[in-house]
């Protein structure tokens, strides 16, 4: 019996414990979230607006991540970087990402990365952008067809797509990153969402914009 006690009292006190560096890490985690949004905002002199009526305010739900990306995100955050290109938001899902240039490990751990090779944020052109499929860009399995995704940039020039087509597709498949006839966003992250191990595929989420919405940079080569 003395022996059982001994064991339910250590389970209990580890099980307390666990439980007090999650919420600590939670907490932390919400609050550091926020840095490369506030550097964007300290670089466009103004809050962060979409059509002219929203300021950034949503936290990055952590509930969908894993905690291997929550651990890697907030080591990064440590560090220094620079400003992001622009800042990703889909209102319905409430989803904000910070988008950086490039998609190497070190910048896709504090938000979403440019792929080399597409058009910059505010070009015409295929904005290719990535991010994890267990940190920013869980949220993406639950867009639909239709959806409105903006795209700010640092000189406070908004684009808004709308979702007009999403696919599951091999690595290897680049096509989905050819430009078409109007100005697009392609976002791509790893499939199946919840895939233990490197994931096979890629999840596609192609966005187009309107004739009016045309960004007036000739995109890069």
């Amino acid at each position: 019996m003395r022996t059982i006690r001994k064991t339910e009292s250590f389970l209990l006190v580890t099980g307390l414990a666990l439980l007090t560096v999650y919420l600590v890490a939670r907490v932390d985690g919400v609050v550091s979230s926020r840095l490369a949004l506030v550097a964007f905002q300290e670089s466009t002199g103004s809050p962060i607006k979409k059509g002219g009526q929203r300021e950034n305010k949503w936290p990055v739900n952590f509930n969908l991540w894993s905690q291997k990306r929550i651990a890697a995100y907030k080591y990064i955050l440590a560090t220094s970087f620079d400003k992001p290109l622009a800042v990703i938001f889909i209102p319905r899902l409430r989803l904000e990402v910070p988008v950086f240039d490039g998609t190497d490990d070190v910048t896709l751990n504090r938000g979403a990365g440019r792929i080399i090779g597409t058009a910059k944020p505010g070009e015409s052109g295929n904005v290719g952008i990535a991010a994890h499929r267990d940190g920013f860009f869980r949220g993406l399995k639950d867009i639909q067809l239709g959806d409105q995704v903006q795209l700010t940039t640092l000189n406070q020039s908004t684009t808004t797509y709308l979702v007009d087509a999403i696919d599951i597709v091999n690595p290897d498949n680049v096509q989905v990153l050819r430009p078409g006839p109007r100005a697009s966003l392609t976002l791509v992250t790893c499939y199946p969402f919840y895939f233990v191990g490197d994931a096979p595929q890629r999840y596609i989420v192609h966005a187009s914009t309107a004739a009016s919405e045309q960004p007036s940079h000739r995109a890069s080569k």
